[in-house]
C-alpha cells in the first residue's frame, strides 16, 4: 500500500511539473484593442422612447485576428445615466486594422426631461459624456477589455435639419 502512494506522489508531482508549461500554451502577449466611439446616430427620438445606435470603431494592433464577442456599456451624458446593457454580436477584425461595431440602444428620458432640457437650452454648448464597460474578446477563451472613455457631444452636430 505504501509503495502505491509513493507511485501515485510521484506521478502527482509528475504531472504538476509537466502541466506547469501548458499554461504557456494559453499566455497571450496580444495588445488590448482600442475603441473609440465615433458617432451616435439618432434613430428614432419619440417622448417616451429614444433609439439610438452607437458607432464604435475598433482597431487590431496584434499581428492575428481579434474576435469580438460582445460588449456590456454604460453611457452617461453629463452626470445622468442615458443607457446600459449588453451587445452580443461576433465580427472578427483583421491583423493591423479596424473594424466598425455598431450598438443598438433604446431609453427613455422623459423622467429626466428636466435636466436633459437644462442640458438642450443651448444646442452648440457641448454636453460631456462618458462610456464605461467591457468588450469581451477571443475565440474560445474569453478576454476582458475594460472601456472607459471621456468626450463631449454638441445637440447641434445631432440634429438634422
Amino acid at each position: 500500500m505504501l509503495g502505491h502512494w509513493r507511485t501515485f506522489q510521484v506521478f502527482s508531482l509528475l504531472v504538476f511539473l509537466g502541466l506547469g508549461g501548458c499554461a504557456s500554451w494559453f499566455s497571450d502577449d496580444s495588445l488590448d484593442p482600442a475603441v473609440h466611439l465615433v458617432k451616435v446616430e439618432v434613430v428614432r427620438a419619440k417622448l417616451l422612447e429614444q433609439k439610438f445606435i452607437l458607432h464604435f470603431r475598433i482597431d487590431n494592433p496584434n499581428d492575428s485576428d481579434l474576435t469580438v464577442r460582445g460588449l456590456e456599456y454604460r453611457i452617461h451624458l453629463a452626470d445622468m445615466l442615458l443607457a446600459e446593457g449588453e451587445h452580443e454580436h461576433w465580427i472578427t477584425v483583421n491583423p493591423k486594422s479596424s473594424a466598425f461595431y455598431n450598438v443598438p440602444i433604446r431609453t427613455n428620458l422623459w423622467p429626466k426631461v428636466k435636466e436633459v432640457v437644462k442640458m438642450l437650452k443651448n444646442p452648440n454648448q457641448q454636453i460631456p459624456y462618458r462610456l464605461e464597460g467591457e468588450m469581451e474578446t477571443g475565440l474560445f477563451i474569453a478576454h476582458y477589455v475594460h472601456l472607459a472613455r471621456n468626450g463631449v457631444i454638441i445637440p447641434a452636430d445631432l440634429i438634422t435639419e
